[in-house]
């Protein structure tokens, strides 16, 4: 754990070489969130290959990068390009982007993701701000972690998502006409996607959502002190409930219909963010 502190501390001084932003909001974008990087000004791009120590992402729909830029004269910082537990990647190496942005100076981070709606209220497109997680992935980051007293590992999970973040976001979503809810996220490990028996037990079980990521993330935010809300975009729903066949092209598909709403939504909410700090 002490090396992998050392490596985002070294990818960290790498791109403050490179870039005069410094930024206090970060957003980690899952697949097809690019209309918060497009809510950004005066952008520079920094890709993972050129960062000596830095892992490269194999999924389609992650590009790989690094943008800093300012909304409204606030400097902000993007991850495109997650390290999902589904690729072999260890926990540790997940939530290396998260570590780095801590690094940075980042004390606000936005997670988002695309997620298959298991409540049957949610239609594709609608938005899910994150009031609880579960994971399901057998894991967690703060294995083996050497606890101090800045930083204890016994770390309260309460209100992890912090309730003023998503006011923020629900006030802004209901001006832009986009459709949010407040649910619970389940973090599953993939690659394959669920089946029907397994998505009733996840409703069981107090799940409105279901993905690939974010909640090992979550865990290392809140670990690092960070300030966290998380977004989830019902891009299909989930194995069962409609019958329909899914793919990651659909997904991605179902994303870039919104892009427009997304940017004009992260304009707003880089601004308001930027007030409480």
């Amino acid at each position: 754990m002490k090396q992998i502190a050392l490596r985002a501390a070294e990818i960290a001084r790498q791109l403050k070489e490179r870039t005069e932003v410094r930024p206090k909001i970060g957003v980690v974008l899952g697949s097809g969130w690019g209309g918060a990087v497009d809510a950004l000004a005066e952008r520079s791009v920094i890709s993972y290959e050129s960062l000596e120590g830095m892992p490269q992402c194999s999924v389609v729909g992650h590009a790989g990068n690094f943008v800093f830029g300012k909304a409204d004269g606030v400097d902000v910082v993007a991850v495109q390009g997650r390290f999902h537990l589904y690729e072999g990647h260890t926990t540790e190496t997940a939530v290396l982007p998260v570590r780095i942005l801590s690094e940075l100076g980042v004390e606000t981070l936005i997670l988002t993701n695309a997620a298959g709606g298991i409540n049957t209220k949610y239609r594709p497109g609608d938005l899910m701000l994150l009031s609880d997680h579960i994971n399901m992935t057998g894991m967690n980051p703060l294995v083996g972690v050497r606890p101090s007293s800045a930083y204890p590992i016994f770390v309260d999970m309460t209100d992890i998502y912090d309730p003023t973040l998503r006011n923020i976001v629900e006030k802004r979503c209901k001006e832009s006409g986009i459709c949010c809810h407040e649910g619970v996220y389940m973090q599953v490990l993939g690659p394959s996607y669920e089946t029907p028996t397994e998505i009733r037990a996840f409703r069981t079980m107090g799940a409105d959502a279901v993905g690939m990521s974010t909640v090992i993330e979550a865990i290392s935010a809140r670990y690092l002190k960070m300030r966290l809300v998380g977004i989830s975009c019902i891009s299909n729903m989930a194995s069962g409930i409609t019958g329909e066949k899914l793919t990651h092209t659909d997904v991605l598909r179902e994303m870039d219909k919104l892009q427009r709403k997304i940017c004009e939504l992260f304009k707003s909410i880089y601004k308001d963010i930027a007030v409480l700090a």
